[in-house]
Parts: C-alpha cells; sequence; structure tokens
C-alpha cells in the first residue's frame, strides 16, 4: 500500500513537469511549421530559415539580449511598469510609473487568462518540493538530514532545468519558451527556500544563524536570477519565500529569527526591482513583507518586538534600496505637493511614492501598537525617534521625502499620549514613584521624553537652516514639535500630579527659552524676512502660557492669558510679525471660553467679587490694549477679534456686576428671577453679536461662526423666554418680586436692558445681515414695549400688584392710553425729522391701537372726569395729528409747498 502512494505521488510530481514538455514541444513544432510556410510564400529568406538538423543549436534569444545592468541603463527612469526603450513616448501625464492603473489591472488580468497555467505550474513544481519533505516526515522513509538534502536537490534540478531552458531556447515575449524559465526557477528557489526553513523550523538541524546565513545565499542567488528572467520569476520567488514559513509549519520556541528572513526577502525583491524598475514588484515586495510579519506576528504575540523592529527596517530599506544610494537622494516633487500640482507639472517618481507608503505603513503600524511592557514601550519610542531623525539627518538630501517626517513625528506624539490615557506600564510606574516610598528617585521618564522632543525640535531648526524653498515649514515643525510633545504629557500623564507643578512647570519654561533663542537666531539670518522668527516667538509664548496653566490658580491663568495676547500684539507692533495674529486668535478664543465655559459664569457668579472684576476688567484691558496696538497695521482679523471681544466682555463684566449687586439684596437669583433671566440673556447675546461681527471676516471659519452665534442667540432667547413667562409677575403670583424705585428697578433690568443691548449691537454691527437687522431691531422693540407697560403697572400697583390677577385701576388703564399717544406722536416727530415715511405709518398705527383701547376698553373701565379726559385727550390729540399728517405729506409735495409756506 506503501509504495503504491508514492508511486501516486511521483505520478502527481510528474504532471506539471508533463504538461511543460508537451507545451514546449507543441509549441517549438508550431513555430516551425510558420517558419515553412513564410518560407514556402517567398516572405523570408532561405539562409534565415531554421533547418530541422540545426534545431538544436539555433542562436538563443539570451545571447542577443543585454546584460541586467546595461539593460537598466538603457531604459528609461521613468519607473515603468515593463522595461521602455528610449525610442519610447515620453507619458507625462499620467506617469507610466502609476502601478495600479485601470490600463495595467486589465493587462494583468488578460495576462493571467492567457496564461493561468504558468503561474499553476510554479505553484505546483514549489508544493511539490515541499511535500516532498513533509511526506518523508510523515512516512519516516529517510533521515531528517536526507529529506533536507532532497529538498535542496529538487530546488536546484528545478533552477537547472529553468536555466538550460533559457539559454537554449529563450524567455523573451516571442521566444515559443516564454515564461517557462521563470517557472522552473522560481518554484526551485523556493523549493530551495522550503529546505532551509524545514531544516530550522521541523528538524532543527542548523540554528538561527546558519539559517538566515542559508537563506541569504539563496536570497542572493534569486537576485541574479531575477535580474535576467525577469517579473515572473521575481513574482513566484518573492510569494513563494514569504509563504514558505508558514507552508512548511513546525514550531519553534523564538520565531523571532523569520523578521530577519522577511528582511532578506524584501531586500531581494527590492534589489530586482532597483534595476530593472518593473515598479509592481517593489509594491508586491512591500505588500508581501508586511502580511508575513503581520502574519507571524499573529501566532506568535511575544515576537512583538522583532515585529515593531521589522516594520521600520522595511521603511529604512524601502527609501535606501529603490534609490540605490546609501545616503538618499530622492528629487523630484514630494508626494503631497500632488495635492496642488498643476495640469503638464511632474509627479512624484516611483522611489518616492514607494518610500512615502512604507513610511506611512511603519507609522500607523507603531502608533497603534500597544507595549506590555517597559521596555516594549521604550522600543516604540525608540524606533519612532530612530525613523524621524533618520528622515531629518540621514535622508537630508532627499529634497522629495521632507514631507515624510511628519509621519513617524505624528505617531510618536499619539503613541506617548495613549500609553498615559490608557494607563500603560511606564506611566503606571511614573504614578506609583512616590505612592509607597517618598523619597524614591526623581522619575526621569516624563523628562527624557520633553528631552527628546527639543532633541527633534532644533534638529528640525537645523533643517530649516540648511532647507531652501521649505524652510518655514521646518521651521514650524521645530516650532510645533516639543511643545506639543509636552500638551501630550500633560494630557495622558500629568506629571504635575507626581513631579509637582513648578517641577513640571519648570520643563515648559525650558522649552520656552530654547525657543527665544532659535528666535534669536533665526532673526540674524532672515534679516527683514520675520516668518521664522515669528513662529520661534509664538512658540515661546506657547510654552509659557502652557507654563502658566500649569502652575497659576484660574484666575491667575485668564489674566496671564490675557497678557500673553497683549505681549503678542505689542511684538507684531514692534517688529512686524503677522503669524502673530494666529497666537491672538487662539488667545481670545482661550480667554473667552475661560470667562464664559470654564471655569467661566458659574465661577463669576460664586468667586470673590474682587477677584472676578479684576479678572474680566483685566481681560476687557487687554483686548483694548491689543486692538490700540495693532490699529496702526494691517490686521484685519486680529483687530476685528479683538475689538469684537472687548465689546462683548465688557457687556458681560456691566452684567455681572449689576447680578452681584441684585443678589446682595438675597431676593431672587441669577437661575429664577426675572432679573436673573435677563441678565443672563444680555451676556448670551453679547456673545451671538460678537461672533455676527466676525462675520465679515469670511472664510470657511464662518461655519463655525454662525454655529456659535445661532447658539449663543439660542440661548439668550431661551432665558428672554423664561424671564417674560415663567419669572414675569405679571403672569406668575410666585415670581419673585420686583426691586428698587419706580422706573429704575428689577423690571428694567430684566426687559429694557436687553432691549438696549440688542438695539445698540444691531445698530453697532452694521456688517450685519438686513434680515438680522430687522429682526434684531423688532425683538428690541417688543422687549421696550413689554418694560413700559411693566413699569407703569409698577408705578399705580406697586410690587405687591403686578399679578393680572389684581385688576386694573383706572389711573393705570389712563395712563396706558396717554403713553400711547405720546409714543404715537414721537414718531410722528420723528418721521418728520428722519423724513421717513415708515415711521410715519408706524406712528398712525400706535395711535389706531389707542383709537382702539379708549373705544373698546376705557368707555367700559373708566368712568368720571377721568372718561371725560380720557376721550377729551383722544379727541385733541387726534385732531392735532390729523393736522400734523396732512402738513407733513403736503410740505413733502412740491406742487403745494408755496400755499402751506404762505
Amino acid at each position: 500500500m506503501e509504495s503504491l502512494l508514492v508511486l501516486i505521488g511521483l505520478i502527481v510530481l510528474a504532471i506539471p513537469a508533463s504538461i511543460i514538455v508537451l507545451l514546449v514541444g507543441q509549441s517549438r513544432l508550431r513555430k516551425r511549421v510558420e517558419q515553412l510556410e513564410r518560407q514556402l510564400a517567398g516572405q523570408m529568406p532561405e539562409s534565415t530559415a531554421e533547418a530541422p538538423k540545426t534545431s538544436r543549436s539555433e542562436p538563443t534569444t539570451a545571447q542577443a539580449k543585454p546584460a541586467p545592468w546595461a539593460a537598466a541603463k538603457a531604459s528609461t527612469t521613468t519607473d515603468e511598469g515593463l522595461t521602455e526603450t528610449p525610442q519610447a513616448p515620453e507619458i507625462k501625464d499620467p506617469p507610466a510609473s502609476i502601478v495600479f492603473r485601470e490600463e495595467k489591472i486589465a493587462a494583468l488580468g488578460a495576462w493571467l487568462r492567457e496564461n493561468w497555467f504558468y503561474a499553476v505550474s510554479a505553484l505546483s513544481l514549489a508544493l511539490a518540493g515541499i511535500f516532498l519533505v513533509q511526506y518523508g516526515v510523515e512516512n519516516g522513509l529517510l533521515p531528517p538530514t536526507a529529506r533536507v538534502a532532497a529538498a535542496l536537490v529538487f530546488g536546484l534540478l528545478l533552477i537547472g532545468a529553468g536555466e538550460v531552458i533559457r539559454r537554449r531556447f529563450g524567455d523573451d515575449e516571442e521566444a515559443s519558451t516564454a515564461y517557462l524559465p521563470s517557472v522552473f526557477s522560481g518554484a526551485g528557489l523556493v523549493t530551495l527556500l522550503g529546505g532551509v526553513l524545514a531544516a530550522r523550523q521541523l528538524y532543527d538541524l542548523i540554528g538561527p544563524e546558519a539559517a538566515l546565513a542559508g537563506l541569504v545565499v539563496i536570497a542572493l542567488f534569486g537576485l541574479v536570477l531575477g535580474w535576467f528572467h525577469g517579473p515572473l520569476l521575481a513574482a513566484v520567488g518573492l510569494i513563494g519565500a514569504f509563504a514558505a514559513p508558514f507552508a512548511v509549519g513546525g514550531s519553534s520556541d523564538d520565531p523571532s529569527w523569520l523578521y530577519g528572513y522577511f528582511i532578506i526577502i524584501a531586500v531581494l525583491g527590492l534589489g530586482i526591482d532597483t534595476v530593472r524598475r518593473w515598479a509592481w514588484i517593489s509594491v508586491l515586495t512591500l505588500i508581501g513583507a508586511y502580511g508575513a510579519a503581520f502574519l507571524l506576528v499573529l501566532s506568535s504575540p511575544s515576537t512583538e518586538p522583532g515585529y515593531l523592529t521589522c516594520v521600520t527596517a522595511l521603511a529604512i530599506i524601502a527609501i535606501a534600496i529603490p534609490i540605490r544610494r546609501i545616503w538618499p537622494n530622492h528629487s523630484g516633487a514630494m508626494v503631497t505637493e500632488i495635492i496642488r500640482r498643476r495640469k503638464g507639472e511632474p509627479w512624484p517618481e516611483f522611489p518616492t511614492r514607494i518610500a512615502f507608503g512604507a513610511v506611512l505603513v511603519s507609522s500607523v503600524i507603531l502608533s497603534l501598537h500597544w507595549s506590555d511592557s517597559g521596555g516594549e514601550f521604550w522600543l516604540g519610542v525608540v524606533l519612532f525617534a530612530g525613523l524621524v531623525l533618520a528622515l531629518m539627518l540621514w535622508a537630508k538630501d532627499a529634497r522629495a521625502l521632507q514631507d515624510v517626517t511628519a509621519f513617524p513625528a505624528l505617531g510618536l506624539i499619539w503613541f506617548v499620549l495613549v500609553h498615559g490615557l490608557d494607563g500603560g506600564a511606564v506611566w503606571l510606574r511614573f504614578v506609583d514613584t512616590y505612592a509607597e516610598t517618598a523619597e524614591a528617585d526623581y522619575p526621569w521618564s516624563v523628562t527624557q521624553l520633553v528631552a527628546l522632543g527639543a532633541l527633534v525640535t532644533l534638529i528640525a531648526a537645523w533643517r530649516s537652516f540648511q532647507a531652501g524653498r521649505y524652510s518655514v515649514v521646518w521651521a514650524g515643525g521645530a516650532a510645533i514639535f516639543a511643545p506639543a510633545l509636552a500638551i501630550a504629557l500633560e494630557v495622558g500623564w500629568q506629571p504635575a500630579e507626581v513631579l509637582g507643578a513648578y517641577p513640571w512647570a519648570l520643563h515648559a519654561i525650558s522649552l520656552g527659552a530654547m525657543m527665544v533663542v532659535l528666535a534669536e537666531r533665526f532673526a540674524r539670518v532672515d534679516g527683514e524676512n520675520r516668518m521664522r522668527p515669528a513662529l520661534a516667538t509664538l512658540s515661546a509664548l506657547s510654552c509659557l502660557s502652557f507654563a502658566c496653566i500649569i502652575v497659576l490658580s484660574s484666575a491667575a491663568l485668564t489674566v496671564a492669558l490675557v497678557a500673553m495676547i497683549v505681549v503678542a500684539a505689542a511684538l507684531d507692533r514692534r517688529f512686524e510679525l503677522p503669524p502673530m495674529s494666529w497666537f491672538i486668535w487662539a488667545g481670545v478664543f482661550t480667554v473667552t471660553v475661560r470667562l464664559v465655559l470654564d471655569p467661566g459664569l458659574v465661577w463669576a457668579e460664586s468667586a470673590p467679587l474682587l477677584e472676578m472684576t479684576l479678572v474680566y476688567s483685566a481681560a476687557v484691558a487687554g483686548f483694548i490694549a491689543g486692538w490700540a496696538l495693532l490699529k496702526p497695521l494691517d490686521r484685519p482679523i486680529a483687530s476685528l477679534l479683538l475689538e469684537s471681544a472687548a465689546w462683548a466682555t465688557a457687556g458681560i463684566l456691566l452684567s455681572l456686576l449689576l447680578l452681584r449687586w441684585l443678589e446682595s439684596f438675597g431676593e431672587g437669583g441669577a437661575t429664577n428671577s426675572h432679573w436673573g433671566l435677563g441678565l443672563l440673556a444680555v451676556i448670551w447675546l453679547l456673545l451671538a453679536f460678537a461672533q455676527v461681527q466676525r462675520f465679515k471676516l469670511g472664510g470657511k471659519l464662518n461655519y463655525l461662526r454662525y454655529a456659535l452665534a445661532a447658539f449663543f442667540g439660542a440661548h439668550g432667547v431661551y432665558r428672554l423666554g423664561q424671564a417674560l413667562s415663567e419669572a414675569n409677575p405679571l403672569l406668575n403670583p410666585f415670581a419673585d418680586p420686583v426691586l428698587g424705585p419706580l422706573v429704575l428697578n428689577t423690571l428694567a433690568v430684566a426687559y429694557l436692558l436687553p432691549a438696549l443691548a440688542i438695539g445698540f449691537s444691531a445698530w453697532r454691527v452694521v456688517t450685519q445681515p438686513v434680515l438680522l437687522k430687522q429682526i434684531s431691531y423688532g425683538a428690541a422693540t417688543v422687549l421696550a414695549i413689554a418694560w413700559l407697560g411693566l413699569a407703569i403697572r409698577h408705578v399705580w400697583q406697586g410690587a405687591g400688584g403686578m399679578y393680572e390677577g389684581n385688576g386694573v385701576t383706572q389711573p393705570e388703564l389712563y395712563t396706558y392710553t396717554i403713553t400711547l399717544l405720546v409714543v404715537g406722536a414721537a414718531l410722528f416727530y420723528q418721521s418728520l425729522a428722519r423724513h421717513s415715511d415708515l415711521m410715519r405709518k408706524a406712528g398712525l398705527a400706535v395711535i389706531g391701537l389707542a383709537v382702539a383701547k379708549v373705544f373698546l376698553i376705557d368707555i367700559a373701565g373708566l368712568g368720571g372726569l377721568i372718561r371725560v379726559f380720557s376721550l377729551l385727550a383722544l379727541g385733541l390729540a387726534l385732531a392735532g395729528l390729523a393736522w400734523l399728517n396732512r402738513w407733513a405729506k403736503l410740505r413733502h409735495s412740491p406742487q403745494s409747498a408755496e400755499p402751506l409756506d404762505h
């Protein structure tokens, strides 16, 4: 039975070889028939015909082909998916080096449909070699050494067969044996790799060092074969090489050495493609390397350190090998420059794109990795730092790789932040430093990370001095990185709770001092161009603000931030530093958030009055000072921000002072009284109009301003609605009483003050939409009318009789009538003074309302002389206003002007 199985196995192994032999024979026979037909038709000279007797000695195509190095030199350097001859037309848009183009994918699909049997044959032969070893294991037919030797011999035979076919019959597209040398040699290469892996993983015949050495030799051998045989061999060899460890199987206590094997195979694939420039081979190589490493770490989580090191090494070799230089010098456009690329401009070269993708993938893998131990955390930090420093120092001559540095830099910040927020091993050890032993040694973790950030910042500043076109970008990176890393530590690690506020603030101050030195260096070099000094100065101010946040109390911090805004405006005034507007914008936003939200109005209602007054007064004074400093300069954005913030903060301060003064009476409060709700409405409405004033700045941030204005306005309107309904003493008998004398009381605070705030803001902000201005004036008018009616009732009824259930007295009713007539007459007078027909119509409407009130309400509600005086006043007023209305109309009519004057 066992012999029968062996026979069946041999038959199965022979099937692919038999198919290939038949294909070779059939293609040769077809070629000879075609040559004879052309000879008979007179289309081919007899001397060039292939005689049957000399068919085995025909000149090989390989002898006519140039050597791989010469072929690579002769081909164009556009990284063509197929080798491009110098006579081929140059294609600039899109470039030929785009690997995943629609036509290339279609060509690959067409090739596979026509030649799929080559791929199946290569797979069968490769598996044959691997299964030969496994069959020996399962049946114990041969000792381990013989099994491995058999696999190696089988692989060499396949490679030899491929080389014989290539030299004898050729392997180019015109040859009848096209792709066959690649099929045999690729399968043999995979078999050799599988044999070495079996010797290490299955039988432990050799150690990891010997295994790696053997794999390196085979990889170099495959590199040479790939240069000669073409992309099919490279693809077959790469796929088989990456799959071999998983196909061979076996187990190992520490399979970390396989990451070295994957790196070797990646070097093999990239090394082949760097000469032949097939492009898609490099992509296939990196996909296979990343995928194989990921599968290995999934099956052996204990190899995570090796995995992280492997993906970092893949990024490095993806930079160096495609360009064939120890010191990278990638030229041309950066990948990020295609965002603003104009038609006709060149695309980034293929080595640039492959390096960009590899660094991006490696950075993402490193940043998403969770370290289970302190050693893994510091390994991740070292790998990130090494990648950043390599790109800044090692690749300093690679102009096209400047943008790639952002990926590991951002990844390092994210890595540090997450390991603090989610409680990493290093963070836990840092937090517990003084938990058990108060006299423990100083924990250096945070200090080392800040020092690392400072080192990266200094090297980025050095690159800024060396760079040309993007020197400002490097200066911006230098200004941002170290403070950003310190902020990530503050958010995730909260070092002040362990080190203390002052030692941790000293770190921020040290970074600020470093930024001051950089600002001075930039200023000395740049002269009148002050962009780089401005960026370093902004960073210094941010570091000092950060130190203030750590050390100062809530009130002192707000004052310190206001002082920073004034300092930024003063620096801009003195040195003309336009980027200071960015800091002013951020400062105004931060201070406003602190004044309104955190600690905000809640703190202002309960904090000591003097402290609250100092904070809000300092904010108003700082905004005004900054606005005055920038007034001579062309800083429209910063000036408008400071002006609107000053108006809004001044109104908030007055509202808070009035609120605190009224609360001192001990009756009612900000949450349930009509006057408290009115003051809160004033605050929110002033914030809304501050955003409306900023609409004229335009830009995409206007959408945010619209949202903020709507939010603040809706909050203010909601508070006004509460003041007019549930907190209104006229409608709610349990509402808080009216405080203060006649007219000048809490009713004015609740209703007249919001009306004045809305009307004044609508008048002051001239750039707001017309519809919004009309709505604002209408709302102010309604509030003023509500206040006037409630004030009249308070005059006659007093604080205790405001509820409408107490009825209306005759003097109160008569006062309403007289007030309507006076308001109508005033509107008429203003219509004459302003020549406003709209105001004249409004006056007529008010008078009509007074007439309706007299005839519908007063006649029934008044009695005695009051009724007489009411009707008399109405008659005289209507007669006088009728004459006044006619005179006003005739005055504006040119035809009747003279009789009226006479």
